[in-house]
């Protein structure tokens, strides 16, 4: 029986190519679809599961109620990392953090500038990031230590043993290395490549010892590990509290927990709530994963049940044989999976192929694991699945053709099915039109936040983070840079201008005490405006002309619109306990997301806080020379170092990194749905053309033009496409429109891009269609008649 089932399928398969083609090519492209879309699902969805303990690890953040909202973040106290262990029963450990940065790393003549943490002595205990060697409870005792992975230890030592090996940091401190670390997984929220420990910051950093027992200084990482998971409320209702019993009552401030399993899909608050973050990137992609592979099966049933009446004789002389319908359905079926199967081994092996390339758009290390029984699970589901779907349809349709009539001639077939086939070509275009809008939405989307005003000049600028050296010697730097004449101007600052390191509250004359805005702060020295080329609406910036500068504040556009003041020049600003006096009115300037509306900022003289340096290169076309005079001045102050540096236009262009994946990944996807969508368009089209030969060749011998013909054929195709487009236009708005909602600078949803998509899919629709009604119409009657 399975030999003759095998057969009857190979011989369906080999009789009708054309069909067999498109049907498989149609899954295969489908399930090569739902393959990559579900291994970057599946990556994103295990983020940080490799961590034994992700279930009972929590980072502790903040509510404050402020701005007439609940305001959240992440960055609290350094007092709550001692405070957090003997806080409540539930809690077992704490640790704390800093938020990454790069480190020199030096070993004889090896130099590295790798990115690392300072970490609490607990973090390995509760994260158990996996040691190759050393002791996860004592490896970060020792403040001279220093715990690296193992392509760190590889790129340092080579195949040396590392341990006990001293590495020097920064050229101001030896630590020794006691443990060597698994490199950190891709899907890993914290990625770094070494770990020091906490106390050995505290003993190169006055300001953090400052700060440990201060309440008020919101800029540390604190995590907590609980005994058992589900105490996660309870624990957080005895936390809530702590930092308004340790004197921060200036609003209503709590604690609350959020669990590791979120960090990476619920990162995003609103009002205090989580509200999402990659995982609405997680439900869109899993959603057009199904719809596409939805496509996929309904090209299958459509032209099966188109090729009903080739089969109905056979259908016929199997019942007259004996052959039940139970049987006759399971031989449908049976083909339906055993195409599915030949359409899955070809996906699986187009997906390899393609993998480096799509690796490369998401940035991941994405991989199929053959030896994973998880991949194997579903492989076999997909294949199920999809073979029941797309055959089971034609499989009770075709079996219940009674044989009398079928062998007779009289049954009329593919007329009864043909509402279903149309409905079925209206979801696909429908889906297929939507994609389109949505590439196109999300495409202006881009382009409207790229083109945004930025408020300075980015081209030609560059950041050098700041070194011991580099601000001991920062005056002779800028004066030798500014005489090589590569330079036009220099400055220093907090933070680079593509990012807000620091917000703080202020305070202006006739504010409401009920009001209470965060301001995002620059801390800088002189010549800030001139470097990054933002123009003074009032007032001056700083200037060494002025002794009492130091004293002084500049805030933007943003910020004088929110105070009202009406003279704001020489009005005296409220802050951290102090007075300021306005001297300045600079322009706005983007320096956090593009896509949110532009901050209120001040500007203030601490040289003391300084991180980057920024370099305003000459734009005299000598691009790679200047940056060679550039490199040897601070090689030549800051020689420990490496000359490492960052353009300023590639910083803020790495800012759309998720929603230009976005995009790529629409697109694609998109391109590929209008592919499936074509191949069955063509198989239905060719079919058909071929089911009514015979109805052509009488028009034709009546007198029929080609034209007339081509006609007849291609209206039935254009009605459904137009019937898709009505459907999938308020769809496509109202989905779009909702998903543009997240962003507080949006494009607008035009009207006439409804319009041109449903032209663009008709003229698809249409060159298919009349290539093969042309192709019918021009064929000679004789042949379609000479039966008759």
């Amino acid at each position: 029986m399975l030999k003759n089932f095998f057969l009857v399928t190979f011989r369906s398969l080999l009789k009708n190519k054309l069909y067999s083609f498109i049907n498989i090519s149609g899954l295969a492209v489908g399930l090569v679809c739902s393959v990559l879309i579900l291994l970057w699902v599946r990556d994103e969805l295990n983020y940080d599961r490799f961590i034994p303990k992700a279930d009972r690890l929590h980072q502790v953040w903040v509510n404050a109620e402020f701005d007439g909202k609940i305001n959240s973040w992440n960055s609290v106290p350094l007092p709550t990392y001692e405070a957090m262990k003997t806080a409540d029963s539930h809690i077992k450990n704490s640790t704390v953090l800093d938020w990454g940065s790069d480190h020199l790393l030096t070993f004889g003549e090896k130099r590295l500038i790798k990115e690392g943490y300072f970490c609490g002595e607990e973090f390995l205990e509760m994260f158990e990031f996996p040691l190759i060697k050393g002791d996860p409870e004592t490896v970060l005792d020792d403040m001279h230590s220093i715990v690296i992975t193992e392509s760190l230890a590889k790129a340092m030592f080579g195949e040396e043993d590392p341990i006990n090996k001293v590495i020097r940091v920064d050229d101001e401190g030896n630590l020794k290395v006691t443990g060597i670390l698994k490199d950190i997984p891709s899907n890993s929220t914290l990625e770094f490549d070494y770990l020091i420990p906490w106390k050995y910051r505290e003993s190169v950093n006055d300001w953090v010892v400052r700060n440990k027992t201060n309440w008020g200084n919101y800029s540390f990482q604190v995590f907590i590990e609980l005994y058992e998971a589900d105490s996660h409320l309870e624990t957080q209702a005895g936390i809530e509290n702590m930092l308004m019993e340790n004197g921060e009552e200036d609003m209503p401030r709590k604690f609350f927990l959020h669990p590791m399993p979120r960090w990476r899909l619920y990162s995003n608050f609103e009002n205090g709530e989580a509200v999402g973050g990659m995982s609405d990137y997680v439900q869109l992609f899993t959603i057009i994963a199904i719809f596409i592979l939805v496509m996929a099966c309904i090209n299958f049933m459509n032209l099966a049940t188109a090729r009903s009446e080739k089969r109905a004789r056979e259908v016929g002389i199997r019942k007259s044989l004996g052959s039940t319908k139970r049987g006759l359905i399971m031989q449908f079926i049976g083909e339906s999976l055993f195409i599915a199967l030949l359409s899955f081994l070809i996906a699986i092996v187009l997906a390899q192929l393609a993998l480096p390339f799509y690796n490369e758009l998401v940035d991941k290390k994405l991989f199929i694991d053959y030896q994973s029984p998880e991949f194997w699970m579903y492989g076999v589901a997909i294949i199920l699945i999809t073979g029941v779907i797309a055959g089971s349809y034609p499989a009770f349709y075709l079996s219940s053709f009674k044989p009398v009539n079928t062998l007779k001639g009289t049954v009329s077939v593919g007329k009864g099915v043909s509402t279903p086939r149309k409905i079925l070509v209206v979801l696909q275009f429908g889906f297929a039109i939507f994609l389109m809008i949505g590439t196109a939405v999300i495409y202006q989307q881009i382009q409207m936040v790229k083109s945004r005003e930025l408020g300075y000049e980015k081209k030609n600028l560059i950041t050098v983070y700041n070194t011991d050296d580099i601000a001991d010697n920062y005056e002779l730097i800028k004066q030798e840079l500014l005489r090589s004449g590569a330079v036009a101007s220099v400055t220093r600052s907090n933070s680079p201008i593509t990012s807000i390191w620091s917000n703080n509250f202020l305070g202006w004359p006739g504010k409401p005490d009920e009001l209470k805005v965060l301001f995002a702060t620059i801390a800088t020295e002189y010549d800030f405006t001139q470097t990054m080329g933002i123009k003074m609406l009032m007032g001056r910036d700083f200037s060494k002309e002025y002794a009492t500068d130091t004293g002084a504040i500049v805030i933007n556009k943003a910020a004088l619109d929110l105070m009202n003041l009406e003279e704001p020049i020489g009005t005296n600003l409220d802050l951290w306990g102090g007075k300021k006096k306005l001297i300045g009115v600079m322009d706005n300037v983007l320096m956090g997301s593009p896509y949110e509306e532009m901050r209120p900022t001040f500007m203030i003289i601490d040289p003391e806080w300084v991180s980057a340096i920024s370099v305003r290169i000459n734009d005299n076309g000598h691009l790679s020379d200047n940056l060679s005079k550039i490199e040897e001045v601070f090689q030549k102050y800051n020689p420990a170092y490496p000359f490492d540096y960052s353009f300023v236009d590639e910083d803020f262009d790495r800012k759309f990194k998720t929603i230009d994946m976005t995009s790529q990944l629409a697109t694609l996807f998109a391109g590929l749905a209008v592919l499936i969508t074509g191949l069955g368009l063509f198989g239905l089209a060719s079919y058909t053309a071929e089911q009514r030969s015979k109805e052509i060749g009488i028009r034709k011998v009546l007198g029929a033009s080609v034209g007339s013909l081509m006609m007849l054929m291609t209206k039935d195709f254009t009605k459904l496409v137009l019937v898709a487009f009505v459907l999938a236009v308020p769809f496509a708005w109202y989905l779009l429109d909702m998903y543009l909602d997240r962003y507080e600078i949006r494009t607008e949803i035009h009207w006439w891009l409804f319009p041109l998509v449903g032209v663009v899919a008709l003229a698809f629709a249409l060159m298919i269609v009349i290539n093969q009604a042309r192709m019918a119409s021009l064929a000679n009657p004789v042949d379609s008649l000479k039966d008759e």
